[in-house]
C-alpha cells in the first residue's frame, strides 16, 4: 500500500518496531476533530459522541463524521473543521506569543490555524493583529470566507508570496506561522492522493521549497521574534533538517515547548513530532525557534500603488457604530459604495499592509451604500460585535436555514407580521445572515459564492 522508498525511511527513522506500530496506524480510519467558536450556542452533534482534546480547550473529538455542509452552525462559524494534531498550536501560543502582538500565517489557507490564531489574539476590547496569507489565489478566497465567518474581526487576509513580506514589511511581525506545503505523509490515512504522489523526489523539492519560503519571509520577522515551523509530514528531510538550515543559514536559536506526557508527543532530534499512532491525531511535525541574527541596513520595498481609500461621511460612520456592541474600537474606510471595519488600535499598521500587499480581506466588510441608505454587509451578521438587537431577527428552523444557505427566496412565508426592512435571521441564535422584506417578497442576501449548491 505504502512506497518502498517511505517504508525504508520511516524504518530507518523510527526502528522497525516503532515504524510498524505508525504503518498500522496510516491504515486505520481517520478521526474527526472540530474546534468550536465562542459564539454563544451549545453545538449538538446529535447521537454522535464527543470527547474534549486534551491540548485544546475548544477542540472536539467526533466519533464518527457528520455532514458538516447540512448544519446551518458550521455555515454560521460557530465551529471549524479541524485536525486534532495541528490545534496544539494554541498551547505553543500561550507560551511564547502574547495577545497584543503582530502575527503572519504565511500559508494560511484554508484557514484552521488562522481562525485560532485570531481567537488568541483576540483579547476583551484589545487585541493583536494578524495577517493571513494564501499565495494560490482560489484557496485565498477560501481563507478569507472561512476568516469573515469566524467573526473576530482582528484580521488582514493577503494573497501575496513569501517574498513580498521579507522585501516590503522588515522587521514587521512578531511571530511567523510557517505551516509549510509538504509530502503529505501525516495525511495518508485521509488522502489516497497523498499516497499515490508521494516519491523521493517530491520530498526532495519540499524541503527545497520549503528552505525557500522561511528564507523568503525571513527579513519581515524582528529580531527576536518567534517562527513556528510545522509539517504534516514525518520525514527528517523537511523537517529536522530544515530546521537545521534555518538556525545555521538564517540565525535561529530552538526554543523548548511544555507539554504534558500524557498527549503522546514524540521528541525529534529537534523539534517534536504527532504520531497517530502515539496522539490520537493525524501526523504533524513542529518546532519553535527564536530569530537571533538580522541583515544590517534593511529598506524595505515599498509598492508604489494609490490606495482607493476614502474617509467615510460622518452620517455613515454614524449608522455602522450603531451595528457595533463596541462602536469606539473600530476604525471605517472603503470607497464610493463599500466600506470597511478593522480594530482602530491597528489603524496604521494595517494602512502600512495595505500599501504593500494585496488584500483580500482588510478586517470584515461594514456598510454597502444602497442609495441613500447605508446597508449592512453578510460579514456584518458574523461580527462577534455586531449588535445583535438592532434589527428585528428571525429564528429559522433547520429545514428553513438551509433554505436560506441555498439561497432560496422562499424560505420563509410572507404574513402580515413580518416587519418590511433588513432582517436578521438566526439558528439556534447565532446569527446566519440578512434578508429584506420589501412587502411582496423576501430578498435573501446571503452571498451567492457561499452559498450551499446542493441540498
Amino acid at each position: 500500500m505504502f512506497p518502498e522508498d517511505f517504508i525504508d525511511n520511516i524504518t530507518k527513522q523510527l526502528g522497525s518496531t516503532e515504524a510498524n506500530m505508525l504503518l498500522n496506524a496510516l491504515q486505520q480510519e481517520p478521526i474527526t476533530s472540530v474546534r468550536l467558536n465562542d459564539k454563544g450556542s451549545a453545538i449538538d452533534f446529535g447521537d454522535v459522541a464527543v470527547s474534549e482534546v486534551a491540548w485544546n480547550k475548544d477542540g472536539r473529538y467526533l466519533s464518527q463524521r457528520v455532514s458538516f455542509t447540512l448544519d446551518p452552525l458550521w455555515h454560521a462559524g460557530a465551529y471549524y473543521v479541524q485536525e486534532a494534531s495541528s490545534m496544539i498550536l494554541q498551547a505553543i501560543l500561550e507560551q511564547y506569543v502574547p495577545k497584543n502582538t503582530i502575527v503572519l500565517d504565511l500559508c494560511a489557507a484554508p484557514g484552521g490555524k488562522s481562525t485560532l490564531i485570531s481567537q488568541w489574539l483576540q483579547d476583551g476590547l484589545k487585541c493583536g493583529l494578524l495577517v493571513s496569507n494564501e499565495v494560490i489565489r482560489q484557496r485565498a478566497f477560501i481563507l478569507s470566507e472561512n476568516i469573515q465567518k469566524w467573526g473576530n474581526g482582528n484580521v488582514v487576509v493577503t494573497h501575496n508570496k513569501a517574498q513580498d513580506f521579507g522585501d516590503r514589511l522588515k522587521n514587521f511581525f512578531d511571530c511567523i506561522v510557517v505551516d509549510a506545503p509538504c509530502s503529505g505523509e501525516g495525511m495518508f490515512r485521509k488522502d489516497l492522493m497523498a499516497i499515490e504522489e508521494w516519491s523521493m523526489a517530491n520530498v526532495l523539492l519540499c524541503a527545497e521549497r520549503q528552505r525557500n519560503i522561511v528564507e523568503d519571509a525571513w527579513d519581515s520577522l524582528k529580531e527576536g521574534g518567534t517562527l513556528i515551523y510545522s509539517t504534516c509530514t514525518f520525514n527528517e528531510l523537511e523537517n529536522e533538517q530544515n530546521i537545521q538550515w534555518i538556525v545555521e543559514h538564517l540565525g535561529a536559536t530552538v526554543l523548548p515547548f511544555q507539554y504534558d506526557k500524557s498527549w503522546g508527543l514524540a521528541e525529534g532530534k529537534v523539534g517534536y513530532h504527532c504520531f497517530p499512532h502515539k496522539m490520537k491525531g493525524e501526523g504533524l511535525y513542529f518546532c519553535i525557534l527564536q530569530k537571533t541574527a538580522s541583515k544590517a541596513n534593511q529598506t524595505p520595498k515599498r509598492v508604489r500603488k494609490v490606495l482607493k481609500n476614502y474617509k467615510c461621511s460622518k452620517m455613515a460612520v454614524a449608522e455602522m457604530k450603531k451595528w457595533l456592541l463596541h462602536p469606539d474600537s473600530w476604525a471605517f474606510s472603503g470607497n464610493e459604495r463599500f466600506m470597511k471595519m478593522y480594530p482602530s488600535a491597528w489603524e496604521k499598521e494595517i494602512e502600512n499592509i495595505c500599501a504593500n500587499l494585496t488584500c483580500l480581506t482588510v478586517g470584515i466588510g461594514a456598510g454597502e451604500l444602497r442609495g441613500s441608505t447605508m446597508q449592512p454587509q453578510h460579514a456584518v451578521s458574523m461580527l462577534k460585535d455586531f449588535k445583535k438587537d438592532v434589527m428585528p431577527s428571525i429564528e429559522l428552523t433547520k429545514e428553513q436555514a438551509l433554505q436560506y444557505l441555498h439561497l432560496d427566496n422562499t424560505f420563509i412565508p410572507l404574513t402580515d407580521q413580518l416587519l418590511v426592512g433588513m432582517l436578521l435571521l438566526t439558528y439556534k441564535q447565532v446569527p446566519l445572515g440578512f434578508c429584506k422584506n420589501i412587502g411582496d417578497r423576501i430578498n435573501n442576501l446571503y452571498p451567492k459564492e457561499w452559498r450551499i449548491r446542493n441540498l
